[in-house]
């Protein structure tokens, strides 16, 4: 089925999946490591399996291949590369895209192990980054080098909530001859599509949104080129980060329901933002679907939705904060998101540890800043939660 004119929540359920001779409604698990050579007995095809066949599950899986195709149908890419974990795209991406005396430039609010990654592994190689607030073009084009080969940029960014201009921030690394790659974990395909917008590389840790039941690790890369894909899957391929292929099908579930946990996630976000703006023990709440964020209309512009992410300073700074997430009940204090429950965390001691103190600073975040990932619960209910937890600080 050509599923490229169809609405979103139809091409979540039935975008890359073509069932086979069994009729499966659901994509079938290859839980196999190798697949069989065809020999002139059997055929004049080289390879078992689809098209240009299958040979070993770290190359290529058939289960593997729908949630690639799905999610690159999702993101308008020519193809996708999922591997084993999040951090195992980011690894994948930079492997693949910075050579030895290439420079980086990132989001300086990007995900703690994506900017430690290259602060403490890939600088041994002699690769150099720049972490500047993205969501000011100004501090991008003033980053850039020569030897720039990479601009890394996460938008929404974890955990300062600041929104970049895609289109733009696509333009100068374009016009410095760099790619220019996003993290789109925050929003999902769902809200956002930075290819649409410019990028060449989109990625996601589909732990997240896109599977959104907090059961599997993955990762997954999209391309706009076949060059650049072909380097993408050929770095995952010899690193060995492949995705299991039960994994996949477990993310292929997820995706299926991603629409309707945003919009209802969402919805409950912007009730909650509101209330915490409102009350007087919280200092500041960083929310891109509030007026008052400074990228509010940006956001607008370039998502679909304002997403479920909520990150909020207390009064009374770090101490104030943890006994917040001390005293929460609904909520669950643990690290990740994007999942059907709440999440509650303390960046600077947990995703963001790794970081300095001058570091998250600069990123644009105090250490009493609390993350919120906002699940599919009542508001009502999240709100009540909070307000019982706000009593107890």
């Amino acid at each position: 089925m050509n599923t490229a004119r169809l609405g979103i929540h139809s091409r979540l359920v039935h975008g890359g999946y073509h069932p086979d001779a069994t009729g499966a409604v659901n994509v079938p698990i290859y839980q196999s490591s190798t697949f069989a050579f065809r020999n002139a007995a059997h055929g004049a095809a080289l390879f078992a399996g689809e098209e240009e066949g299958y040979i070993y599950t770290r190359i290529g899986n058939p289960t593997i291949r729908v949630l690639e195709d799905s999610v690159a149908e999702l993101e308008g890419g020519v193809g996708g590369v999922a591997t084993s974990s999040g951090l195992g795209a980011i690894s994948t991406l930079y492997m693949a895209l910075l050579e030895m005396g290439a420079h980086a430039v990132s989001t300086a609010s990007v995900y703690g192990p994506s900017r430690g990654l290259i602060e403490k592994h890939f600088s041994r190689f002699g690769i150099g980054a720049s972490f500047v607030d993205t969501s000011a073009l100004d501090n991008l084009r003033q980053a850039i080098r020569p030897e720039t080969r990479l601009v890394y940029v996460e938008t929404p960014s974890n955990p300062a909530m600041q929104v970049t201009d895609i289109a733009g921030a696509a333009k100068i690394a374009h016009d410095h001859g760099s790619l220019l790659a996003v993290d789109n974990t925050f929003a999902s395909p769902y809200l956002q599509n930075p290819l649409d917008l410019g990028a060449d590389v989109v990625l996601h840790s589909v732990t997240k949104f896109i599977n959104g039941h907090a059961d599997v690790v993955g990762g997954i890369l999209v391309a706009t080129d076949d060059e650049v894909l072909q380097r993408l899957r050929d770095v995952m391929v010899h690193m060995g980060c492949s995705m299991d292929p039960h994994q996949a099908f477990l993310v292929l579930r997820g995706l299926k329901t991603l629409g309707i946990r945003v919009e209802q996630a969402q919805a409950g976000a912007q009730a909650i933002a509101r209330w915490l703006e409102t009350h007087p023990k919280i200092q500041s709440v960083r929310y891109i679907g509030l007026p008052s964020h400074p990228q509010h209309e940006l956001a607008r512009l370039q998502m679909r939705g304002f997403g479920s992410m909520i990150s909020f300073e207390m009064k009374g700074g770090l101490e104030a904060g943890r006994r917040l997430m001390n005293h929460v009940k609904l909520a669950t204090l643990a690290v990740s998101l994007g999942g059907v429950e709440t999440l509650i965390e303390h960046p600077a001691s947990m995703t963001h540890a790794a970081m300095s103190r001058k570091a998250r600073e600069a990123a644009g975040f105090a250490d009493g800043l609390v993350r919120y990932s906002v699940g599919i619960e009542n508001a009502d209910d999240l709100i009540a939660d909070l307000e019982q937890a706000l009593e107890a600080v």
